[in-house]
């Protein structure tokens, strides 16, 4: 890994691991990001598929309950990664992103092409923020200072975006750990950190210095799991998954953002894996999310949702256990 090293860490200092080298994060027996030549190969390859400036969701924006008490599990899609999952008497906000661009920038970048499904004045009160990693379609530092405005919850992130975060909220909660780490959220509710298949960046130059990761909700209602965003690896996190926690009510798995897979695979897994991880660790339901709201990638805009029916069809899995949700699409998980 020595080779990726060409600054100190400026977001966390700890010892080795099998996934610190010192420095910098890594995936152990996985694949590196790509190289500029890459990131130019693919951009000039003619293939970006057009999405439409809008592509409004079918449903409309969602009020949400205050609460959802007790084993009861409500799930509403804001739009990409960003779920509210209620459970427990709990309100929990997955990556929120709030913001018009998924980038550093109000000019430029990734656009929503729809709203999102609930608008910020109508989230109920929020307890708990789990960001997987700073990659800026996951990482809103706007609409985690609306949410310490506002709601004051806590964010549990892994290693070194806690740095990042309390430099432009000074006054968040925030709570940083590292793959296997398990937090204890009261009500016998825990939120397990494990591993996923990623990297990370705000700029050019702190490629891999703050950790990424996926969650283990753990409720009185059953587990769920919010894999952030992964490369599918072979399964291995899946398979690891399954043998720690057994298996999970409920997961959020990442489906869209996937072409061309010579680039893209390593990072960001298609339908079709995602169908191949809610079996390997055991799902009952999941939710595919990463699609549909902004355009990072090549695939055209509905082909995550044909991916993916295609995929449940060919591995005998029924639609409904299964579904690529839109904003504002509220579920209320069995």
């Amino acid at each position: 890994m020595a080779a990726g090293k060409k600054a100190a860490n400026r977001y966390y200092s700890g010892p080795p691991s099998n996934h610190f080298d010192g420095t910098l994060f890594f995936n152990p027996g996985g694949q590196l990001p790509g190289r500029f030549a890459d990131v130019l190969k693919w951009q000039f390859n003619g293939q970006r598929a057009k999405w439409p400036a809008a592509d409004p969701s079918p449903f409309p924006q969602a009020k949400p309950a205050t609460k959802i008490e007790g084993a009861d599990l409500t799930v509403t899609m804001v739009g990409h990664s960003t779920l509210l999952v209620q459970t427990a008497g709990l309100n929990i906000l997955t990556d929120p992103v709030w913001s018009q661009r998924a980038s550093p920038f109000s000019f430029a970048g990734p656009k929503r092409v729809n709203p999102p499904g609930i608008a910020f004045a109508d989230l109920p009160p929020i307890d708990l923020v789990l960001v997987s990693h700073n990659h800026y379609d996951h990482l809103d530092l706007a609409a985690l200072r609306q949410l310490k405005a506002g709601h004051d919850p806590l964010v549990v992130t892994p290693l070194g975006n806690d740095v990042l975060i309390r430099a432009a909220v000074p006054s968040m909660r925030l709570s940083a750990h590292d793959w296997g780490d398990r937090v204890e959220i009261g009500t016998g509710v825990f939120i397990h950190i494990e591993p996923a298949h990623h990297w990370s960046a705000r700029a050019a130059r702190d490629r891999r210095m703050a950790l990424w990761a996926g969650f283990v909700i753990e409720t009185p209602g059953g587990r769920i799991y919010f894999a952030g965003d992964t490369g599918f690896h072979d399964g291995i996190n899946y398979r690891l998954l399954a043998e720690k926690h057994g298996g999970f009510r409920f997961a959020i798995l990442p489906i869209g953002a996937y072409e061309p897979r010579w680039f893209m695979a390593p990072q960001h897994q298609n339908p079709e894996e995602a169908v191949q991880g809610m079996k390997l660790c055991n799902a009952a339901h999941a939710a595919g999310c990463h699609w549909g709201t902004f355009q990072l990638t090549d695939e055209p805009i509905d082909e995550p949702t044909l991916k993916l029916a295609e995929a449940l069809d060919a591995e005998g899995v029924p639609s409904e256990r299964f579904r690529a949700l839109r904003p504002g699409e509220v579920w209320d998980v069995p």
